[in-house]
């Protein structure tokens, strides 16, 4: 796989790309000391495992174990082959591999299957944006979006486009250009006819939304009907490049503004997330026509901290709006809900107050989760009737339960009080009640759920043998420098570690210094093929350890390596003497026990 980009090259890439912008496309992260920390995209988390060294170019998570370089994070990430990994990293270093684009393709991770469906939507995703904008076919459509307060900017952005008034163009045009019927089917572009196995297309005189993945890859569409035309969407069906719990609508694009924010804007729909960005509001992003998933949260989480939601103001709206919060709080996420006036999604009220207005009265002026909550538990609610009065009290005090800051607490004890001309030692009094109720009641619910758990146990947190230490550090330090490497191997004095990965490791790693490689961690992580191995390196490679070892600590653990070996003989040597003395053999069992003594005294 590797032989078609030199070694040259590749050594290139590794020193021109910085793993900690590489891993920063898909993970938020801040720096503490000398290493980036971030939520690990392997696994689900709420709290930062997940460790990018800058110095060494590696990743490691302290969770599941996963770790690497730039190349096998977006493998293992993304799913690439070597190659394509490469690629991607000289396509961010401006290297050119020279490598022709048939080499490539059959290199591909991804089917030929999958691959002729995701180049099948990209051909018609520029195919229809060309109709709606080039071709007098599609000038009632681009009217239709003018008229409506979309701009020729928006649509040239959002690669918008117009469907013909056609029951088979799409599906000509396809087979003319050698796709395959049967997987554009199931690509979800063209319909199959069940009396007759004909197919037909399943967008007809509908403007066309691009449905994008995070690298910006076209793998669905929506179809916004013209007039009364029912339904007034479309959407491509869930496919094999298609799963809408997991896609976020503008995620590509929205990238830059999140980061540079700190801050995403979650809306219902993408023609929101469009409206939006036309008022100035770039870090929109949308789920596709699904509530909110934790796939989304998960995706949310390791990208950004704080999350704005602006969903329609109307009874649904408010009640996604409620779900979604408490999702992504409970994920770890700072949360803020954006309201709308009455009867009014995003889309209507821009056209109607204008972008700067959404942008600092909708948008600049999203409120707390909890202040979300009073709203929401005030409706539909009489507060005049003592019997609704005291049922709001009751939710309003679980609310403030479950907030985890005291000053928060009083706030809203104080807010309430004043309210309801309430006593604030009553209400604290009661709060604390209903604090300890629930936590009674969740630690019950914890007892008998079989939920499980999505943070991983770590092997790492239980006090590792002397010996195991000894060996890991003595790795550490051979990987900085070949010429302890080699003085390990001679003070071994023929012995190998206790542990077999860690002598496959220090093999593979003097087989590397033998090529005439310098040490380089990144570097020796391509040289291994084993992932196991690789994961235990970018581990090792992670410890804290001083710049230089010094004799007196290299012999100590080496002693730790050596002195293991001689305790297993030992053990085995007492099971040979109880032996001995179970047949009655005292002269055996008694040199046996000189053996035991001369060994013990080597310790």
């Amino acid at each position: 796989m590797a032989e078609r980009i030199s070694e040259e090259k590749i050594n290139d890439i590794r020193q021109s790309v910085d793993i900690v912008d590489v891993v920063s496309d898909y993970v938020q992260l801040k720096k503490q000391g000398r290493n980036y920390f971030g939520l690990c995209p392997f696994h689900g988390e709420n709290t930062p495992s997940f460790s990018v060294s800058p110095d060494k170019q590696i990743y490691h998570c302290f969770g599941c174990g996963a770790g690497g370089n730039a190349f096998s994070f977006l493998m293992e990430l993304e799913g690439y082959s070597f190659v394509e990994a490469a690629l991607k990293l000289a396509e961010k270093a401006n290297i050119d591999l020279e490598i022709e684009a048939t080499s490539i393709a059959k290199e591909k991770s991804v089917s030929k299957d999958l691959q002729q469906m995701m180049e099948a939507h990209d051909l018609l995703r520029k195919f229809y944006h060309h109709l709606l904008v080039n071709t007098k076919d599609g000038q009632h459509a681009l009217e239709y979006l003018l008229d409506r307060g979309f701009t020729m900017e928006s649509i040239q952005k959002f690669q918008i486009g117009y469907a013909l008034n056609s029951w088979d163009f799409v599906c000509k045009f396809l087979t003319k250009r050698k796709f395959d019927p049967n997987y554009m089917e199931k690509a979800g572009l063209i319909i199959k006819r069940e009396h007759d196995g004909a197919f037909f297309d399943r967008f007809r005189n509908r403007i066309i939304f691009p449905i994008f993945d995070r690298n910006g890859k076209t793998i669905a569409f929506s179809g916004r009907s013209l007039g009364e035309e029912q339904p007034k969407y479309l959407n491509s069906p869930e496919t094999p490049i298609f799963n809408k719990s997991k896609i976020l609508y503008n995620f590509h694009l929205a990238r830059p503004s999140i980061r540079k924010h700190q801050q995403a804007v979650l809306f219902e729909g993408f023609a929101d997330v469009i409206a939006a960005d036309r008022a100035g509001v770039e870090n929109g992003l949308a789920t596709m026509g699904t509530s909110l998933t934790e796939e989304h949260v998960a995706v949310l989480r390791r990208n950004v901290e704080s999350v704005t939601i602006c969903y329609d103001s109307d009874s649904a709206g408010i009640d996604a709006a409620y779900r979604a919060a408490t999702m992504l709080t409970e994920a770890g996420s700072h949360v803020r809900i954006a309201l709308l006036p009455d009867g009014l999604d995003p889309d209507d009220y821009i056209k109607q107050s204008g972008g700067e207005k959404f942008q600092n009265d909708v948008i600049g002026a999203s409120q707390t989760f909890m202040s979300f909550k009073i709203f929401y538990h005030r409706r539909g609610k009489n507060l005049q009737n003592e019997g609704d009065r005291l049922l709001y009290i009751e939710e309003i005090l679980k609310e403030i339960s479950r907030l985890e800051k005291a000053v928060e607490r009083d706030h809203y004890l104080r807010q309430l009080a004043n309210e309801f001309s309430l006593s604030l030692e009553a209400l604290k009094q009661q709060q604390k009640q209903v604090y300890y109720q629930e936590k009674r009641n969740n630690q019950g619910q914890q007892a008998n759920s079989g939920r499980k758990q999505l943070f991983i146990p770590q092997q790492n947190d239980k006090l590792k043998p002397a010996y195991f230490t000894a060996e890991r550090r003595l790795i550490a330090h051979m990987l900085r420098d070949s010429e302890v490497a080699y003085k390990v191997q001679v003070l071994l004095q023929g012995n190998s570690f206790n542990i077999d990965e860690h002598q496959a490791i220090m093999t593979y790693l003097l087989g590397f210094y033998e090529k005439g490689e310098a040490s380089d961690s990144s570097a020796f992580l391509n040289f291994l093929q084993d992932d196991k191995l690789k994961r235990i390196v970018a581990d090792i490679g992670m410890m804290s350890i001083n710049d230089e070892i010094s004799e007196q600590e290299l012999n100590d653990y080496i002693k730790q390596v050596l002195n293991y070996q001689k305790l297993l003989k030992i053990k085995e040597k007492e099971a040979e003497r109880k032996e001995a003395e179970s047949q009655k053999d005292y002269s055996r069992a008694a040199a046996i026990a000189m053996e035991i003594i001369q060994l013990q005294k080597l310790l």
